[in-house]
């Protein structure tokens, strides 16, 4: 798809960043009402699920609209990156990294197995990247350099290795994008203003991305991070971090009055990850089934547990509630 004017560069005229555009905006809003959430919770639901294309969609899409680009402005021939074995991220960098002209290389660490993770498997097993399997995220880390080092001096590419989750600066914008996207449609009269959003946090870019948009688009909106990756720091002020890493890059590339944020601008919350990544939690099973009654697509280990705690907090949180769905295949 070509490459169309987006909210930011409408935020900040200035700016000198570019997206290749994968999906259709905005993603609907829609009022939800599902068994196990308090009845008193106004819920509401950002629609991620449906931003992609028809086979596939989620917030990895958004993500790489900026990587992608970035990744043309430098001339890259190769994306490297991290994940489990039911990586969505990877399949996402696979795929569409090969519909632009870029090889996909995969470190992947062994991760529990669900019928989930098997299905994820399999497809990344065909889809054309090459992949190199760990046990543990340090050995896969540690193997990174060596590998990027390989691709580079023996097989002639151009390599930019990306964090888990498309988590970078460039990643991250997708989420400032998705923010700018939620307040024009409060403006516009689509849904309640967001007392609280909550968000599932695999490797942060998202949440980050969310803080920095909402913040530089003026809505007072508590940000609730739930946290699902105990193998990253995703503390609040490792999401604080990577928010302000992004805002510098806005600046960088010519942006004015982009906010700085304050861990204190976010609540990162660890409460319903499980055992471990990857792991589903009954909790986050039940709240699959309810969403699944309700019409939606989802998974235990990122939304499943983030709507979790929407069940597990509800009139607690400060209403209204706004969840990102950013599940992606479908």
């Amino acid at each position: 798809m070509s490459e169309t004017t987006s909210l930011i560069q409408q935020a900040w005229p200035d700016v000198d960043l570019d997206r290749v555009v994968l999906g259709a905006a905005p993603t609907p809003v829609q009022r939800l009402v599902l068994d196990g959430v308090d009845a008193g919770v106004e819920l509401w639901v950002k629609r991620e699920d449906a931003y992609g294309d028809g086979a596939w969609g989620g917030n990895k899409v958004r993500k790489l609209e900026w990587i992608l680009a970035e990744a043309k402005r430098r001339g890259v021939t190769s994306l490297l990156t991290l994940g489990g074995i039911g990586t969505h991220w990877g399949l996402a960098c696979a795929r569409y990294g090969a519909e632009h002209g870029l090889r996909t290389t995969l470190a992947l660490v062994d991760q529990p197995i669900d019928d989930h993770v098997r299905q994820q498997w399999a497809l990344l097993q065909s889809s054309g990247a090459v992949i190199n399997r760990f046990v543990d995220m340090e050995t896969a880390r540690q193997s990174i350099k060596s590998i990027e080092e390989e691709m580079s001096s023996e097989q002639g590419e151009h390599v930019w290795s990306l964090p888990m989750g498309g988590s970078n600066e460039y990643g991250t914008l997708g989420y400032v994008e998705a923010a700018l996207e939620i307040a024009a449609q409060v403006e516009a009269g689509e849904m309640s203003a967001p007392g609280t959003v909550v968000v599932p946090v695999g490797s942060g870019g998202t949440v980050a991305g969310v803080l920095l948009g909402l913040a530089a688009a003026g809505l007072r909106t508590h940000v609730l991070g739930v946290v699902v990756n105990d193998g990253l720091d995703l503390s609040a002020e490792a999401v604080a971090a990577l928010a302000n890493r992004t805002a510098d890059l806005l600046r960088e590339r010519g942006a004015v009055d982009v906010p700085v944020i304050s861990p204190d601008d976010v609540e990162a919350r660890i409460d319903w990850l499980g055992a471990t990544y990857g792991d589903p939690t009954p909790a986050s099973v039940a709240m699959v089934e309810a969403a699944a009654r309700a019409g939606l697509e989802i998974e235990p280990v990122y939304t499943g547990k983030a709507l979790a705690a929407v069940a597990a907090l509800g009139t607690a949180l400060t209403g209204p509630v706004l969840w990102m769905n950013t599940h992606g295949p479908r």
